[in-house]
């Protein structure tokens, strides 16, 4: 199954929950409060949708928490929080990025744009939300190190749209020197075996597999210290 598929049923399902999103205040109710580290504890702050929330599993087995092990494993003192908020959008995103600055992390995973890309949102906008972030970190956390997730469209809004989508993710990586993971759900977005009943979300084994996307890009940039 091409990638390009796994984006499409991914986002097909997604379309048929919208209604089940929370309000913006629960939202942000959800997400952990940023915390100060302990010097030798840096953390790395995971910004994201329902995908990174971990909606429909336990908060242990979505792939943040995944990650935190790894880290652990590889004797890499880092403290993950998940900062993942279902039905986000990225405007939604940019809205809350200040506080979760407010504790700077040394590492911020950025992903966002699932729902954009549900909703038909300009292209020019998500990319320009997206920026912002990026602009923003570097101007209240200077030190902080941004690694940027990629995230697909769905086809029935034209070719065009889903090229121009597409596109932003490494354009703005490359733009902005950052670390991308190309797709989150590479691999899981659309087989049954490895998502919920909705279709929709990863399940336990699902998140594994999130997990190591995100880890084989993540790794090396912890060990290396550069971005």
């Amino acid at each position: 199954m091409t990638v390009f598929r796994s984006a499409l049923l991914f986002l097909i399902g997604l379309s048929a929950c919208r209604t089940e999103r929370p309000s913006p205040p629960a939202e942000v109710a959800q997400t952990q409060a940023p915390a100060t580290p302990a010097p030798d504890r840096p953390t790395i702050t995971f910004l994201g949708t329902s995908l990174t929330a971990g909606l429909g599993v336990d908060l242990e087995e979505a792939y943040p928490a995944l990650i935190q092990r790894k880290l652990d494993s590889a004797g890499l003192a880092y403290r993950v929080v998940n900062a993942g908020v279902s039905g986000e959008s990225s405007a939604g995103a940019l809205r809350r990025l200040e506080w979760l600055l407010s504790a700077p992390p040394a590492i911020l995973v950025l992903e966002t744009g699932a729902n954009d890309a549900l909703r038909g949102q300009d292209v020019d906008s998500v990319r320009a939300n997206i920026q912002a972030m990026i602009d923003r970190t570097r101007a209240v956390a200077p030190k902080t190190r941004t690694v940027l997730v990629g995230m697909e469209a769905l086809p029935n809004l034209g070719r065009d749209y889903t090229r121009r989508f597409r596109a932003i993710y490494p354009e703005l990586a490359r733009r902005n020197h950052l670390t991308l993971v190309p797709f989150l759900l590479a691999g899981v977005g659309g087989v049954d075996s490895l998502n919920q009943a909705d279709g929709i979300h990863p399940n336990p084994r699902g998140h594994e597999i999130v997990a190591e996307n995100v880890w084989k890009v993540l790794k090396p940039l912890l060990v290396s210290g550069t971005s």
